[in-house]
């Protein structure tokens, strides 16, 4: 996985890095051009690697974890794509593409990804605006996607051993897809009560006085 932008890095062992993901991706949201009444989660990755099932677990977490009810995401203009049960991955992510432009249009879709870096990036997680280039660990060429992307970096980049993604520690794994769903649910879900405070991405008005409220103190 290579992203196209600048990146915002958020150490998952450092505490509150559910809300700082949040909020900067609340941040990123405001300052998009693009409607924001149809959002796509995708999330990328095969449950067939450790290291690389970061976005289906990310998925899995979104559908059935923090949301009791998954239909409430549709409802409130939220689809997901990419799940344990049905991964989104590099044989076919160019279908699942083809089936997201027929069935939604032009969504603003918000990428999830493994990825890898340097050893003391390791769980970390990167926020940023524009695409992601998918397919870490697989040589073969994908399309960019997203309009904003969300990554963990799960191992260290620059070695060829094949097993790498393998050996992927899965406590890793699971420590950055917890601090992205619960980022994600943050600033997309009105309906969640545990996570404060309720911004919902459709109401640019509120978000702009919450972010008011935050730079006068």
């Amino acid at each position: 996985m290579k992203t196209l932008t600048e990146n915002y890095y958020f150490d998952t062992a450092a505490g509150s890095a559910a809300c700082k993901i949040g909020v900067r991706l609340t941040e990123l949201l405001l300052k998009s051009d693009k409607a924001l009444d149809d959002v796509v989660i995708l999330c990328i990755g095969t449950d067939r690697s450790t290291g690389d099932s970061l976005g289906p677990i990310v998925g899995y977490k979104l559908l059935n974890r923090i949301i009791s009810d998954s239909r409430k995401l549709t409802e409130n203009g939220i689809t997901v794509y990419g799940t344990l049960d049905s991964p989104v991955h590099a044989i076919n992510l160019e279908h699942v593409l083809s089936d997201i432009e027929r069935r939604h249009g032009k969504p603003f879709c918000i990428a999830v990804d493994a990825s890898l870096g340097t050893k003391n990036h390791i769980g970390y997680v990167t926020v940023g605006t524009g695409p992601l280039r998918p397919g870490l660990g697989v040589n073969k060429q994908l399309p960019d996607v997203g309009d904003l992307h969300i990554t963990g970096i799960v191992n260290v980049s620059g070695s060829n051993d094949p097993m790498l993604l393998q050996t992927t520690r899965l406590s890793t794994v699971m420590n950055l897809a917890d601090a992205i769903a619960d980022g994600l649910l943050y600033c997309l879900s009105p309906m969640r009560s545990s996570l404060k405070p309720h911004i919902s991405i459709f109401n640019p008005a509120k978000l702009a006085h919450y972010f008011a409220d935050r730079q006068a103190y």
